[in-house]
């Protein structure tokens, strides 16, 4: 009998739910950058509707395909979402789920609220497009925003408690010969995409307290993120350098690269709010500078893991062979954080410093390096859903920890 490789679950297929939302975001990038929002951080609908209605048809193509792509993006976020509350709340109830919450993947459990900060993320973006007059109570959603990401961070912050809790507390428990990838930067992950939902407030709201608040409880997620990230990072390289790095989590070596682009969102909305509520100021070519760092990183780790996973095959076999693997989709938020992170470093870093006019010949060429990524994840998570989702008599899912 044929079945679905989704049919033996993995809490890492909340991952195909973070990369369409992801993607949405990618859309969401050419209404922030083409489309003149005055007095705003971030185009609102009016806005929107202004510039289709006053611009020219290839502006009128951009808008149509960002708010096509938003759309179905969110919309397979969401379904992907709810699929997988339900699937994990099955799982949940059998033996295999006991057996991974007393082994190194119960970290994988990471991967439902950062796909739940995600989904708030991209339901956020749907209320900018497409709800007329919402800019005129945005202060009074701020506050909601700020519960639902502390409830998402809570659950969070439990679900790492608990890991933590039971590999210090009584050694020999944690496997390092199964931390042979960056599997383990899941957590850190997750509570950077929660920093960045709560860094929203701090680059759109006029209230200081709320902008003070904002800034102190994403800097709290934001340090926490760095301080997981570092310690994972060099534990899990000296076992890969010992063992090798596990074939089924490959992708994994790139998940520096979102981990990147969120935070980098995130200081870039707290530099914003410093600025305009409480007079911190930053130079635009200090802001360039940050941003080929933070772009520079991206690459090493792209081309570290793209070497691998070249060597290893994982493409040929996982993707595009008769296996199958939930880590599989961890290969789109590499794609995806690298598109949205160029789009900021070509107009808040080079744009905004002079060093390239908008919309030149230099501006379309650097970009289009962000657009080719955003439209190869676009394809591949297209892939991937029809791969992991139609029954397949053959092939194995191989769940990666």
């Amino acid at each position: 009998m044929s079945q679905k490789p989704a049919d033996t679950y993995s809490p890492l297929y909340f991952l195909a739910s973070l990369g369409a939302g992801g993607l949405s975001v990618t859309f969401f990038m050419y209404l922030m950058f083409w489309v003149p929002h005055e007095g705003r951080p971030v185009p609102v609908f009016e806005d929107i509707s202004a510039a289709f209605a006053g611009g020219g048809l290839p502006l009128q193509a951009a808008i149509i395909i960002a708010v096509i792509g938003i759309l179905v993006m969110t919309f397979l976020n969401v379904k992907s979402l709810l699929w997988n509350i339900s699937a994990l709340n099955r799982f949940k109830k059998t033996d295999a789920y006991q057996n991974l919450r007393a082994s190194n993947a119960e970290t994988t459990l990471l991967a439902a609220p950062l796909a739940s900060a995600m989904t708030i993320n991209a339901l956020f973006i749907v209320g900018l497009v497409f709800v007329p007059g919402l800019w005129s109570i945005i202060e009074y959603l701020f506050p909601l925003a700020l519960i639902a990401f502390g409830a998402v961070g809570i659950w969070a912050l439990g679900l790492i408690g608990h890991f933590l809790g039971r590999v210090l507390s009584e050694g020999g428990i944690f496997d390092m010969t199964a931390h042979n990838s960056f599997a383990q930067l899941l957590p850190a992950f997750a509570l950077a995409m929660v920093g960045v939902g709560f860094s929203a407030p701090a680059a759109m709201s006029l209230a200081p307290a709320t902008v003070a608040l904002s800034l102190a409880t994403s800097t709290f997620f934001a340090v926490a993120s760095l301080i997981y990230t570092v310690v994972a990072l060099t534990t899990a390289f000296g076992s890969m350098l010992h063992h090798g790095t596990a074939r089924e989590a490959g992708p994994t070596l790139m998940v520096i690269v979102p981990i990147v682009t969120v935070l980098s969102i995130l200081f870039l909305r707290q530099d914003h709010g410093l600025h305009a509520s409480f007079q911190g100021h930053t130079t635009t070519a200090n802001t360039m500078l940050w941003l080929t760092q933070m772009i520079s990183v991206q690459i090493v780790f792209l081309l570290l893991g793209l070497t691998v996973l070249r060597r290893q095959n994982y493409f040929g076999d996982f993707v595009f062979g008769s296996k199958t693997s939930p880590g599989s989709y961890a290969l789109i938020c590499p794609g995806v954080a690298f598109s949205v992170l160029m789009q900021f470093f070509v107009n808040k870093g080079l744009v905004a410093a002079g060093v390239i006019a908008k919309f030149g010949a230099a501006y379309w060429a650097i970009t289009a390096i962000a657009l080719i990524s955003q439209a190869l994840m676009v394809l591949l998570i297209l892939h991937l859903n029809k791969q992991h989702f139609s029954a397949q008599p053959k092939g194995q899912a191989i769940a990666a920890e």
